[in-house]
């Protein structure tokens, strides 16, 4: 179902890889999109295509992980596009290293990134979902969560993510509020593709590998995660709170 023009959604992490294949998919659906990056020049290529289309979009440079620069974007937001009542929190980065060799920097930015910034995020918009009496947040979190040799960072901060949701769907929920997880596996992306490059090896092998491990017989790639977004923020979504979905190709705990 079509969401109503006067709804506005907003993607973090979304000038690439899933946050922009999010974007693209939610304007598809009818929602203005706010693509909200670290560098909002790299944006304009989605709003680009978004317009494109014929949706509305808007480009939006945030440090997700900065009090000020998300209060600043979430309004500009609001008062450019209309009140935000759906948040995707897919900005993330990765710093990966075995533990001993982890520096104090590489964790902290880690952790910044995803779960205070899902927090700095989540926390500016819900005013505007409380007062609609409606509203979605979808959390990226990660198969990583269940544990990654070379991500305690990245690991801890996805399993974060998890508890974070469901606390939310309980707070929240009373105004009409969901608020879900998405755990995505091997999705084919600048990232993982920076991972088979860290590790030694071409993307193309690492990808034959990983899909020999997936039930499904294949990697995913980003429209897989979009398309689950785009169900979990639909009006038939509405029962479907606090819940971690594993988007990984097969049974994964």
């Amino acid at each position: 179902m079509s969401a109503p023009t006067s709804r506005t959604a907003i993607v973090t992490g979304s000038a690439r890889g899933i946050g922009a294949a999010t974007a693209r998919q939610l304007a598809a659906d009818g929602f203005a999109v706010a693509v909200l990056d670290l560098d909002e020049a790299a944006c304009r290529p989605v709003v680009e295509a978004i317009e494109a289309a014929g949706g509305r979009a808007l480009a939006v440079g945030v440090d997700v992980s900065d009090e000020q620069s998300v209060g600043a974007a979430v309004q500009r937001v609001a008062d450019e596009l209309g009140a935000p009542t759906v948040l995707v929190n897919n900005a993330g980065i990765t710093r990966d290293n075995l533990l001993f060799k982890m520096s104090v920097a590489d964790w902290d930015s880690v952790l910044n990134v995803h779960l205070r910034g899902s927090f700095l995020m989540s926390r500016a918009t819900q005013k505007f979902m409380t007062e609609a009496k409606w509203g979605r947040i979808v959390n990226l979190s990660s198969t990583s969560a269940l544990g990654n040799r070379g991500q305690a960072n990245y690991s801890a901060a996805k399993a974060g993510m998890q508890g974070f949701t469901k606390t939310l769907a309980i707070e929240l929920g009373k105004f009409g509020v969901t608020v879900n997880a998405i755990a995505p596996g091997f999705i084919e992306t600048d990232m993982t593709a920076a991972t088979a490059e860290r590790l030694g090896v071409s993307f193309e092998q690492f990808r034959e590998a990983a899909a020999k491990q997936i039930p499904v017989g294949r990697t995913g790639r980003p429209e897989d995660i979009a398309n689950t977004v785009s169900f979990l923020v639909g009006e038939g979504a509405g029962f479907v709170s606090g819940q971690v979905i594993y988007v990984a190709g097969g049974p994964t705990d």
